[in-house]
């Protein structure tokens, strides 16, 4: 490698190793499952074993995810063994590696490494995308398939775009949201004729669904699976699974204490509390520990008029760019609102993270015309920064005294 390239290099490297620093640092604090951590770590060790998810008994166990999600926090299991950082190890590398992601595609989409390194920066200083990278969670993963897929959209390779869909249904049916839209924005941007539309159809759908049902192999080929014997045909079985999850999530709507509705979620109405503990470790009569879902608020905040900003460019443009933010910002959050009786949760925000900092890094291309605005733009990174090491205790666990922790409640509802 040249030293020039090296010397263009070094920042992003800096920030990976932060990034990858502060996720490895303690990971496997607090002990014990963390939230749901109790199922996908339990069912990914299960699939080291088994190939299909077991309960402790042996016994098949209902789950209501696809397998791939678990098969990738089985990495971690299986280079550090069934423990806390085991379980952990794959989240903080997917995590880190969706900095470099959102790194690369500001490159494409404004080759400006300014705006490439701010956005690689916003995305290390929030605190959802640490939290989610130190548990065992599906949603990191999802996160970072959605992106990759965006990525491989924007270089115009539209079997991988439709192999990263593929991946993150896999994770979560939640993905599928995306299909049409990326479809259409095919079809729009890419001029589509009628006589190549069968294959971008193909590549969204036809791909993602291979590789969705690869993704099963193991209960395919096991007999021990759930409901694997409820048909005489694998594949009416694996039918019968899928209209039992389907189900389980349209009939999912028990209360809980940190449920938090769509409208919530961009304003961080409702974070989610993963742990909490009350002590007197930390030198004071009494301290808290707690791991709060929530991201840094002065980006997530100001991220909202950036998002209302590059629609009105889209609107006014149609700029490829734009199109591609909101094309992600309406696919990842969205459809939410069409299942409000729903239970569901903040930290499923993770994967609208992504576009409400492109949004921003959209915004902030406008005024690059200007040195200026540069310092204006890095201002506004080090505020960022500056409010993520604030809160960074709860985003790590970390012991403080407990007007310390009450202080980093700004709401009531944060509590």
């Amino acid at each position: 490698m040249s030293m020039d390239r090296l010397l263009r290099a070094w920042p992003i490297a800096a920030i990976l190793t932060f990034a990858l620093s502060i996720r490895l640092w303690r990971l496997s604090l607090p002990t014990g499952y963390v939230f749901d951590e109790v199922y996908y770590a339990k069912n990914a060790n299960s699939l080291l074993s088994s190939a299909v998810e077991l309960d402790e008994q042996g016994q098949a166990e209902f789950v209501v995810h696809p397998p791939f999600g678990k098969w990738l926090i089985a990495i971690g299991i299986r280079l550090f063994g069934n423990e806390e950082f085991g379980w952990r190890f794959a989240s903080a590398i997917f995590g880190t590696l969706s900095i470099l992601l959102i790194y690369l595609i500001v490159k494409k989409l404004f080759n400006s490494e300014f705006l490439s390194i701010t956005a690689a920066l916003l995305m290390a200083f929030d605190g959802l995308n640490l939290v989610m990278s130190r548990v065992a969670l599906l949603d990191i993963f999802l996160m970072f398939f959605i992106l990759l897929s965006i990525y491989f959209l924007i270089i115009n390779n539209l079997w991988l775009s439709g192999s990263a869909i593929g991946l993150a249904l896999s994770i979560k049916w939640s993905a599928a949201f995306l299909i049409p839209l990326v479809i259409l924005f095919v079809v729009v941007y890419n001029k589509v004729t009628f006589r190549n539309l069968f294959k971008v159809i193909s590549q969204f759908t036809l791909l993602p669904i291979s590789i969705y049902f690869a993704s099963w192999s193991g209960w395919i080929f096991s007999s021990q699976g759930w409901a694997r014997q409820s048909e005489s045909n694998v594949f009416a079985s694996l039918w019968n699974y899928h209209l039992q999850i389907l189900d389980f999530h349209q009939g999912l709507d028990d209360k809980h204490a940190y449920q938090a509705n769509p409208w919530s979620w961009l304003v961080l109405g409702r974070p989610t509390s993963f742990y909490y503990e009350s002590s007197s470790d930390c030198g004071a009569e009494k301290c808290a520990q707690e791991i709060l879902a929530i991201g840094t608020p002065l980006l997530w905040w100001i991220s909202i008029f950036a998002v209302a900003i590059t629609f009105g460019f889209l609107v006014t443009k149609l700029e490829r760019a734009a199109a591609i933010i909101l094309l992600g910002f309406a696919g990842t959050y969205l459809p939410w609102f069409f299942i409000q009786s729903r239970t569901t949760f903040y930290f499923y925000s993770i994967s609208i993270l992504p576009f409400l900092i492109l949004a921003l890094i959209y915004c902030f291309n406008q005024l690059l015309n200007s040195a200026i605005y540069k310092k204006y733009i890095t201002s506004f990174v080090i505020l960022v920064a500056i409010n993520f090491i604030y809160f960074l205790p709860i985003y790590l666990g970390i012991s403080i005294p407990y007007s310390q922790w009450l202080s980093r409640m700004w709401f009531e509802s944060w509590i």
